[in-house]
């Protein structure tokens, strides 16, 4: 499974860079801290897959990088996307190693 690490994922923020980043956790989850990325809870994920772009960059994200790893899994071994990566460790990597503010349930 492609991953990708909170700093490389800040520098592409920075940078401008064109991705798209998705959050798969609960909804109760994103009103305590959220990235600003698209938000597709795990459970609803494949009745909206038509959200997810194939012309960008896709980081998926959940708390630790479990839930999401699952759903890279998912994208890139069933579904045939090729440019989907999972953000290693999570939003509770990104409040860790880049911004203390974002609050993690």
């Amino acid at each position: 499974m492609s991953e990708i690490d909170v700093q490389t994922l800040k520098k592409w923020r920075d940078e401008k860079k064109d991705h798209q980043l998705i959050d798969v956790r609960e909804p109760w989850e994103v009103k305590i801290g959220h990235l600003n990325g698209v938000h597709i809870s795990m459970d609803c994920f494949l009745d909206s897959i038509d959200q997810v772009r194939r012309d960008v960059p896709v980081v998926i994200h959940c708390k630790s990088g479990t839930r999401s790893g699952a759903v890279v899994h998912h994208l890139t071994e069933q579904l045939g996307y090729v440019n989907v990566q999972n953000l290693s460790g999570g939003i509770q990597a990104w409040s860790n190693e880049v911004d203390a503010n974002i609050e993690v349930a």
